[in-house]
């Protein structure tokens, strides 16, 4: 299986580990060399892709809103809940500051052939990111709202 295939096809791999109450995620591949998942804000998304300059993949959820308040917000509030992501995900787990004031929670995984079975582990995984994270991010978001009225 080569790569560009291998993002394609990555939804197949993730959305059957997705509970009920998560149903309403939306794979998006924005470019060839990477894919996305989001709950309706294209800017605030789940993504698999290419470490740059690797061959490792990064499992993430990116804050890249063009507002950086509402990123630096929400790195604040993941970082405030490490510890718990931590234990349940692994000690790999990592928030930072990244580009252009946008943000992310996510962990670098070492590169591996690519194949169909690599694909239900990369799936697999960012499933469990997802169902960690996105109860964090929704009382995150719920917050903001009553900020921004």
């Amino acid at each position: 299986m080569k790569y560009l295939e291998f993002l394609r096809t990555m939804p197949s791999a993730v959305l059957p580990h997705i509970p009920d109450h998560l149903s309403g995620i939306r794979p998006h591949q924005p470019f060839r060399w990477i894919i996305q998942f989001n709950f309706g804000e294209q800017r605030l998304h789940y993504e698999v892709g290419r470490v740059a300059y690797s061959k490792d993949l990064e499992l993430a959820f990116h804050f890249e809103s063009k507002d950086k308040t509402l990123n630096r917000y929400l790195l604040t509030g993941f970082r405030r809940h490490l510890f718990e992501i931590r234990d349940t995900l692994g000690p790999q787990i990592q928030a930072e500051v990244w580009d252009r004031g946008w943000a992310k929670v996510y962990e670098r995984v070492p590169e591996h052939p690519i194949s169909a079975e690599y694909q239900e582990v990369i799936g697999r995984r960012m499933a469990e990111i997802i169902i960690c994270l996105q109860p964090i991010f929704a009382d995150l978001r719920q917050d903001v709202s009553q900020i921004y009225r």
